[in-house]
């Protein structure tokens, strides 16, 4: 059932408009820069402020005490570098990877204090008080539709000498 002549059946992810989708390279263009942004904002208050970011991941009780603050630091320039390497086009396969971990790694880290049943800001792009847990299920919705956009990021294939180009062949 599904097979004639021995190949599967042409499916909706197989059919014309879903490649036309994935080899458009205005929606590839648009999708780094949706990411880049967003990683590149959301460095911003952590690298200015690493003592405040180290309370919030302090806060989340997942880690050692004595890799809170390694974390507070690392992990600001791994989202600046990650996003701009995305905006500029920069091995993007390799930022969307990495921006990939770090999504999972932040749905993680979300779901287990959600789990817990702890009131949190996650630190995502502050670290005051105003982002708590009321909004952690929105949090999550955006960090897993960031990890779409990022897996399609991933999924298009490298181009030489693709940096800020918007051509379609």
């Amino acid at each position: 059932m599904g097979f004639r002549d021995g190949k599967p059946k042409d499916s909706p992810l197989n059919n014309l408009v879903f490649q036309k989708i994935t080899s458009d390279r205005r929606l590839e263009l648009l999708a780094r820069w949706i990411l880049g942004v967003t990683f590149v904002y959301a460095s911003f208050h952590k690298i200015i402020a690493p003592a405040a970011f180290a309370k919030i991941i302090y806060g989340y009780g997942l880690f050692p005490g004595v890799t809170v603050n390694l974390i507070a630091v690392v992990l600001p320039f791994v989202e600046l570098i990650s996003g701009l390497a995305l905006m500029t086009g920069l091995y993007p396969r390799a930022a969307s990877l990495i921006i990939m971990v770090l999504l999972l790694s932040f749905i993680a880290a979300l779901s287990i204090n959600l789990a817990r049943g702890y009131e949190f800001n996650c630190g995502c792009f502050s670290s005051d008080d105003s982002n708590s847990a009321g909004s952690a299920g929105l949090t999550l919705a955006r960090d897993f539709v960031l990890l779409f956009i990022c897996i399609h990021v991933y999924r298009i294939k490298p181009d030489s000498g693709r940096i800020l180009s918007v051509t379609n062949e």
